[in-house]
């Protein structure tokens, strides 16, 4: 069972970054070192989301919350919101997230005792670069450079983390924009390389068989025809965002 919007039969596209602070523990050395003693865990410091297409991206920070002056390291109703919303998505699309914020975002789930969200599809945007591509890098800001789409803002180095574990209210509101504007350009760069996705998560599903699998769109051409070993299938293409589709062809 999808989770559609009430208002369209589209799939919900979640786009999301998350930010956190570091481990803390103790090193003999600064290099390659193991850790003596550890301190304390990393924990979410925030996070920007955004559905796809709409036009608000919100921020939710730690200082947002009841109960931050008395422990600024408690995130339980910070990730108690980011569960919520990806228990509402069907698509969840972050920029290394299958490696990274996906799994943090997971360890802070089960360490604030939530069990699984509903499940969904992930759509990782730095591992579609990697794959179809042969940019230079294949980071955020980089690929934003590249596309002609836009750059991320800078931090002015860790000392914005810093001050943020600090509770310094300018590092939070530098933190807030720098977040934010994470998730408008990731969406930006995802809208750029979706066409290109050959398996992506059907959001047309519930439109038609020769709705666009990977924006969802009605538009389509027939575009000739593919072969399988056994089957013909017409092969159609997005008017909106130009993927390319097919549709068995019934007898």
């Amino acid at each position: 069972m999808t989770k559609t919007n009430e208002t369209s039969d589209k799939l919900k596209v979640l786009i999301f970054d998350i930010e956190t602070a570091p481990n803390i523990g103790y090193t003999w050395t600064k290099y390659e070192t193991t850790v003596i003693k550890f301190l304390q865990e990393r924990y979410m410091l925030c996070f920007a989301a955004k559905w796809l297409d709409e036009k608000q991206t919100k921020v939710y920070a730690l200082p947002d919350y009841k109960g931050y002056s008395k422990d600024k390291t408690n995130d339980k109703e910070l990730v108690k919101k980011l569960w919520e919303l990806v228990d509402e998505a069907d698509v969840v699309v972050a920029h290394n997230g299958d490696k990274f914020d996906i799994k943090i975002m997971n360890a802070r789930f089960i360490a604030n005792g939530l069990t699984p969200p509903s499940p969904y599809k992930t759509v990782d945007t730095k591992k579609v670069a990697s794959r179809k591509f042969g940019f230079n890098s294949n980071k955020l800001d980089d690929l934003g450079t590249v596309l002609g789409l836009g750059k991320k803002l800078p931090t002015g180095g860790f000392e914005l983390w810093e001050g943020c574990m600090a509770g310094n209210a300018t590092a939070w509101n530098k933190m807030k924009k720098y977040n934010k504007m994470d998730v408008v350009l990731l969406e930006k760069v995802y809208k750029s390389l979706r066409p290109w996705v050959v398996s992506h998560p059907n959001v047309g599903i519930n439109r038609g068989r020769h709705a666009c699998t990977n924006c969802g769109s009605t538009k389509t051409q027939n575009r000739g025809y593919s072969y399988a070993k056994f089957h013909k299938y017409q092969r159609f293409q997005c008017k909106d965002c130009y993927a390319w589709g097919s549709a068995p062809i019934k007898k």
